[in-house]
């Protein structure tokens, strides 16, 4: 470990992997965002999951007994629409694949969708367990018409309890594959989901840590924006898989859990 991580001042949390794999907590998650709360230490907590809004996520931390408000999460669906509404058009239509956060975030930036292929001007995709043939269809119709191509995140998987299931990565390569069109994507490692976080918690990067389970995201975007970079083994990569990256995390511990540990005798 190359940092002392009670030199922190703030704190990006991933969520998947990093709090819980699908319905089940990590233990002593509850621990850990009760100390960042009681001891009201900045934090926002980052996922490029795209399906849920920010109150179906602090719903789910709740039932899992932790507390979050709806305020403090910042999905990938948020980041990508918030880019829309400043470069959307009043003529410009939204073609959607997702679920109902990427649905809510789109329309709360008071942005127009339509399921018509021929009328979208753009289509934005995330992740989609409802995915059909047709969906996938319309949507690489309106791509190869000449529709903007946005990707909320390229997390090919998604860990869950049954293991790593397809994730909105797996979306998209099937979209582009199909169109010859690569998609601008949104979340992490992207910038403009780490630019939005600190905006928000209006911290320095030097003394902001971001938590994650995914080297390819959290920790390669969070080290370019000049975070500190903490991985954890609890979701998608072991030990070993952090050791051998160029650069490492400054840091790995095995969960939140021994994170809460070292920041405060857990």
């Amino acid at each position: 470990m190359s940092i002392d991580v009670r030199s922190l001042q703030a704190f990006l949390i991933d969520m998947d992997g990093v709090l819980y794999r699908g319905d089940t907590p990590v233990p002593g998650m509850q621990e850990f965002l009760g100390q960042l709360v009681e001891k009201d230490v900045p934090h926002l907590f980052l996922t490029n999951n795209s399906s849920m809004t920010p109150q179906q996520y602090a719903d789910k931390l709740s039932s899992m007994g932790a507390t979050a408000s709806p305020d403090r999460i910042l999905t990938s669906a948020l980041v990508t629409a918030s880019h829309l509404a400043r470069t959307a058009t009043a003529d410009d239509r939204v073609f959607m694949v997702g679920h109902v956060g990427l649905r809510e975030a789109l329309i709360q930036a008071r942005l127009r969708l339509t399921e018509d292929h021929e009328e979208a001007t753009c289509v934005v995709a995330g992740i989609d367990r409802d995915l059909n043939w047709e969906k996938l269809s319309r949507a690489t119709l309106a791509i190869r018409r000449g529709s903007k191509f946005l990707g909320t995140n390229g997390d090919r998987t998604f860990p869950t309890e049954r293991g790593l299931e397809p994730g909105a990565g797996a979306v998209l390569a099937f979209l582009e594959a199909a169109s010859g069109v690569k998609p601008q994507i949104f979340g992490k490692p992207e910038p403009a989901m780490f630019d939005e976080a600190l905006r928000r918690l209006g911290t320095q990067p030097s003394r902001t840590a971001m938590i994650g389970d995914r080297y390819e995201t959290d920790i390669v975007g969070a080290s370019r924006a000049g975070l500190v970079t903490i991985a954890v083994t609890s979701g998608v990569y072991d030990e070993k898989h952090f050791a051998a990256q160029k650069p490492p995390p400054d840091a790995v511990f095995p969960s939140v859990a021994e994170i809460g540990a070292a920041l405060w005798g857990l």
